[in-house]
């Protein structure tokens, strides 16, 4: 059996990390493994998170990720879901941040739970942009691929983060950096598609330009 985990302060802060990344993926997922782990004393949780423990918290959140499980992998659906979503993965993980810094002093304990939502609301970002990029795709192995991995990462992330929390705080900043990357490149897509979209409205319809007219173009400029 593993020895029970306790967490000094920069710890805590790799829990905080983690836990909230984990939660803005899928906080059903992370809320049942914190409390398996928990239940089996394989971790010693902060005083503030000590409820997660409980069955009644296990089994709710057990059987709200058996919901989303199947739910996320809908094509079209996912969208919706992800978005209803918005409005309990940040506030859920600003909670579980103001718990874990429950013995800190009260700034702090706010500094953590500002932390927490926003770091959840980041990764909850990435995974709403990555559906959005994906679930146009006639196919839906990519989808249901992409939610199960989803699904896995939040799982790990959530056992690395009780195990060693300073590598999965690690681990989230690169994975922060990739998001930083797709939301960029989603943006720029949209925004190209919105630009195209705008200008076939326009008298005479829009048509991009031919290299050969270019040409003409800018030999009868010069």
């Amino acid at each position: 059996m593993l020895a029970e985990v306790k967490f000094s302060g920069s710890e805590l802060v790799g829990l905080v990390v983690a836990m909230s990344f984990a939660a803005g993926l899928n906080v059903y997922a992370t809320l049942a493994t914190l409390g398996l782990l928990a239940h089996a004393g394989l971790v010693d949780l902060p005083s503030g998170l000590q409820l997660i423990a409980s069955w009644w918290v296990i089994a709710a959140s057990g059987a709200l990720f058996a919901i989303e499980f199947f739910a996320d992998k809908i094509p079209g659906f996912d969208l919706f879901w992800n978005a209803l979503h918005t409005f309990v993965r940040v506030p859920v993980a600003a909670l579980m941040a103001y718990g874990a810094a429950s013995q800190l002093s009260p700034e702090k304990q706010l500094l953590a739970t500002l932390a927490g939502g926003a770091i959840a609301l980041a990764a909850h970002g990435g995974k709403t942009a990555a559906r959005v990029a994906v679930t146009p795709s006639p196919e839906p192995v990519s989808n249901f691929a992409l939610s199960a991995g989803e699904d896995t990462l939040a799982v790990l992330l959530t056992w690395l983060a009780t195990r060693h929390p300073i590598a999965a705080a690690a681990l989230v900043v690169a994975l922060l950096a990739g998001i930083a990357v797709v939301l960029r490149w989603v943006y720029r897509s949209m925004s190209r598609g919105m630009s195209r979209a705008i200008k076939s409205l326009l008298p005479g319809g829009y048509h991009e330009p031919s290299p050969a007219s270019s040409k003409r173009r800018n030999w009868k400029a010069a």
